[in-house]
C-alpha cells in the first residue's frame, strides 16, 4: 500500500472527523486501570436546553407558582406528591416509583454565582466545573482522568454519542465517544480501515502519524466494547427511543463488568420557549420511563448498589410563564441523584423560595460544584480540590 497523505486520509476515512476529537492520551495497547478498582460506576445524564425545574418538581401548595403560571402551572390534584410541598410532574410515574423506594435524592436551587443565560456558556460552566468568569479548555471528568489515570484505557469514560463533550476532555486523558458500539465496530472493520491498520507508513508528518495512531486505538477500543456488549443481553423492556436504547447499551456494559467507570448521556430538546407543556412532558416521561427500566435492569443483576446516576441541566427557567405558552431562560434548578446507597434520599433541601427572586429568577442556594465534590470524594474516592480548583464542601449525600 502506498504512503497515504493527510488529505487522502481525511477524504477516505469516515472516522477522521471523530478521530480528530479524540485527544492524544491514547497510548497504543499499553493500558492500565484507573487506580484501585472499587467496582463503582458513575452515570451522568445531561438535559440540554435548560429544563423547567418548577414544572418538574412542582411546588403544588404555593399560590405564587400558580399566579405566575395561570396556564402552564400543573394542577395540584394531578401532581405526584412527594411531600406536603413538592411533587413530580404527572408523567413521571417511573421516577415516582424509584423515589418511593428510596433511590432518588432531589437537590433544589442548584446553580452558581453570577448566572449566565446562554445555553452554550452555561453548559461550558457546568461541563468544566468552572466559575462564570473562568474559561477552561478541559472538563471536570477530563481533569479527573488527568489526575488519576496512569495509562488509562480510552473507554474508562464513555460518552454515548458521536462526539465528545467538553466535560470529558482532559489534557493527557479524555473520554471516548461511541453512540452505537455495533455500528462503530462495523465501521472500524471495513476493508479500507483494515488496510490502514496494517500499513506502516513512511510518511513522518505529525498529523498523519497521529491519525494512524488514533485509528489503531479506536479499532482496539471498538473491538473491546463490542466484545463486552455481547456478554450480557438485557431482557428488560426499555422505551423504544434513542435514550432508551442508550440506557440499555450502558446497562449491558455495566452488567458485563466492563472497564468503563463513567458513562455520559444526553437528552436534548428542553429549550421550551413555546408550547412547553407537550414538549417537556414528552421528554420527562421518556426520562422517567427509561430510568425505571435502567434501575430494574441493574437491580436484577446486582449492580445498582454500585451505580450512581446524576442528572442535571445547564439552567432552569424563569418563574413567570411567557406569552407563548412557554418559559424563558432562568437560573437555578433541580439536580437529581439516584442510587441504591444514597446517604440521604428524598428531598435534600428546602423548596425554591418564590418570595425571594432575583429579577424574576430563582436564587441559587447550592453551588453545583458542591455536588461534583460529593461525587468525586464520596463516590469516586478522589480529592476534589485538584480537579475543581478550590475546595467545595461535599453535601454528605452519597
Amino acid at each position: 500500500m502506498k504512503n497515504i497523505s493527510r488529505r487522502n486520509f481525511l477524504k477516505h476515512t469516515s472516522l477522521a472527523s471523530s478521530a480528530l476529537l479524540i485527544p492524544s492520551f491514547l497510548k497504543g495497547f499499553s493500558y492500565q486501570s484507573l487506580g484501585k478498582d472499587t467496582g463503582k460506576v458513575l452515570v451522568i445524564i445531561q438535559w440540554s436546553g435548560g429544563n423547567d425545574g418548577l414544572n418538574t418538581v412542582i411546588p403544588y401548595h404555593n399560590d405564587i407558582y400558580y399566579k405566575n403560571r395561570p396556564r402552564l402551572g400543573v394542577k395540584a390534584e394531578n401532581v405526584l406528591k412527594l411531600n406536603d410541598e413538592l411533587g413530580l410532574n404527572p408523567v413521571m410515574t417511573g421516577m415516582k416509583s424509584l423515589y418511593d423506594e428510596g433511590y432518588v435524592s432531589i437537590i433544589n436551587s442548584v446553580g452558581y454565582p453570577n448566572p449566565v443565560r446562554s445555553h452554550f456558556r452555561s453548559m461550558d460552566i457546568w461541563q468544566t466545573g468552572s466559575s462564570a468568569t473562568d474559561y477552561l479548555q478541559t472538563g471536570w471528568i477530563g481533569r479527573y482522568l488527568d489526575q488519576n489515570c496512569k495509562g488509562c484505557k480510552p473507554y474508562t469514560a464513555l460518552e454515548v454519542d458521536d462526539t465528545l463533550s467538553l466535560a470529558m476532555k482532559g489534557i493527557d486523558y479524555s473520554g471516548f465517544a461511541a453512540a452505537n458500539i455495533k455500528q462503530l465496530r462495523k465501521t472500524t472493520s471495513n476493508p479500507f480501515h483494515q488496510q490502514l491498520l496494517h500499513h506502516h507508513s513512511h510518511d513522518h508528518e505529525e498529523n498523519v502519524a497521529y491519525l494512524y495512531k488514533t485509528m489503531i486505538d479506536t479499532h482496539a477500543s471498538s473491538n473491546y466494547l463490542f466484545q463486552q456488549s455481547k456478554i450480557y443481553k438485557s431482557t428488560v423492556q426499555y422505551p423504544l427511543n434513542r435514550f432508551g436504547n442508550s440506557l440499555k447499551q450502558v446497562a449491558e456494559l455495566i452488567v458485563a463488568n466492563t472497564d468503563t467507570k463513567i458513562y455520559y448521556l444526553d437528552i436534548g430538546g428542553f429549550d421550551t420557549h413555546v408550547n412547553q407543556k407537550n414538549q417537556q412532558e414528552r421528554l420527562l416521561k421518556m426520562y422517567a420511563d427509561g430510568m425505571k427500566s435502567f434501575v430494574a435492569d441493574l437491580k436484577q443483576n446486582n449492580r445498582f448498589d454500585d451505580t450512581l446516576i446524576m442528572t442535571f441541566s445547564e439552567f432552569g427557567r424563569r418563574v413567570k410563564q411567557n406569552a407563548s405558552g412557554g418559559t424563558d431562560h432562568g437560573t437555578a434548578n433541580n439536580l437529581y441523584l439516584m442510587g441504591g446507597n444514597l446517604r440521604k434520599a428524598g428531598i435534600y433541601n428546602a423548596a425554591p423560595d418564590l418570595t425571594d427572586l432575583d429579577n424574576g429568577d430563582l436564587k441559587y442556594k447550592i453551588d453545583f460544584r458542591r455536588v461534583y465534590a460529593s461525587v468525586l470524594e464520596n463516590w469516586l474516592g478522589v480529592p476534589s480540590q485538584p480537579i475543581l480548583g478550590e475546595q467545595f464542601a461535599a453535601l454528605g449525600i452519597v
